[in-house]
């Protein structure tokens, strides 16, 4: 069914048709005979599912990648077909409109998207009164169960010699309502962003983030999102960081600036232009650097996968290779909402705690 309503909505605009699809789903899951039938119809209720990730408890390992729900308006809806975690974002301090539109494009013969959104988001104070709204709901919501993280970064026009406020600003504002932190140093779409993920930037970012996390009274997981576009060199250089600071995990990874291998022509590419690529080809290198980090570390590191996964088959190879959670995007716009049933009631081994 979802094939075929997938071939009328790929009529429309991407973005036209990500907000429209996901305020369809808002409005049914906004009542109570609403979340019973999507969770009857998406969710798998199976305690067997539960995991334990860097000190927190999921109610299964599957969640969303950051970039979905940018604002924290989809969370009722994400949990209610079955996400065991969201991570919203990325959030920077101050609101921004992001690139131009027409920002986000299909490959459809490549089963993968181009964004270039450029960090598009409400601002940390409006996203942050959402997800305080979001905790106050009824437990019939779900919200007790749902576990999301805040994807950080920093506004376009903060030079990089200041960006590290930026990253402070989000993490002091969003701490006492999201149960994990990921910063964002790794999106193509703002410029100058990745030279963030040159070692001294980076170590100074992490060391000011990680020394306010431990003045709290409970601390929360801070993760990196890295490159897939990394050289060997510089992914040695962010795994001994990550040990140097002790980070509490790598997300493995962000979207890529590689058009190599596509099936889709030049001329489409050069006419979509610039942006982060994800979905499918993506799937070969992020299960490769994961692999990579595992081997390199002996698995010490905790690794959330992403990137290019769109079958439970697809989670088993992240698995296999060392992720301990697994995050889709693209999968979900090319297979729909049944994609985390279908991944859980694949019953791998590697799903369970």
């Amino acid at each position: 069914m979802y094939k075929w309503l997938r071939s009328l909505l790929f009529l429309f605009p991407p973005e036209f048709v990500h907000h429209f699809s996901m305020s369809v789903l808002n409005g049914i899951s906004s009542t109570s005979p609403g979340r019973t039938l999507l969770r009857k119809a998406f969710s798998v209720d199976d305690a067997s599912f539960t995991k334990n990730f860097a000190g927190i408890l999921f109610k299964n390992p599957v969640g969303i990648a950051a970039g979905f729900d940018k604002n924290a308006l989809y969370l009722q809806s994400l949990e209610t077909i079955g996400f065991g975690f969201v991570e919203i974002g990325t959030v920077t301090p101050l609101a921004q409109k992001g690139n131009p539109k027409p920002r986000l494009f299909r490959l459809k013969k490549d089963g993968a998207l181009i964004n270039r959104m450029g960090f598009n988001n409400d601002g940390v104070d409006k996203v942050t009164e959402r997800l305080k709204k979001w905790k106050e709901k009824t437990p019939d919501s779900g919200n007790g169960m749902l576990r999301i993280g805040g994807n950080i970064g920093k506004n376009k026009i903060t030079p990089n010699e200041n960006a590290w406020q930026d990253y402070v600003i989000c993490f002091e504002k969003l701490f006492p309502w999201v149960d994990y932190f990921v910063v964002n140093v790794s999106s193509p779409n703002t410029p100058g962003l990745r030279e963030l993920q040159e070692k001294e930037a980076l170590r100074s970012i992490l060391t000011k983030l990680q020394d306010l996390n431990k003045k709290q009274k409970i601390q929360k997981p801070l993760f990196l999102k890295i490159a897939p576009d990394l050289t060997h060199s510089q992914l040695d250089d962010v795994i001994e960081l990550a040990e140097e600071i002790k980070l509490d995990g790598l997300v493995v990874s962000n979207t890529t600036i590689s058009r190599e291998g596509l099936h889709s022509s030049a001329n489409e590419l050069e006419r979509i232009g610039g942006g982060g690529l994800s979905g499918d080809p993506l799937k070969k290198k992020s299960t490769e650097f994961i692999q990579y980090i595992g081997q390199k570390t002996n698995h010490l590191i905790p690794i959330i996968g992403s990137g290019g996964i769109r079958s439970a088959g697809d989670v088993k190879e992240k698995m296999q290779a060392g992720a301990g959670l697994i995050q889709i995007w693209t999968g979900f716009i090319y297979e729909g909402p049944g994609l985390v049933r279908e991944i859980l009631n694949a019953k791998s081994p590697k799903l369970k705690a």
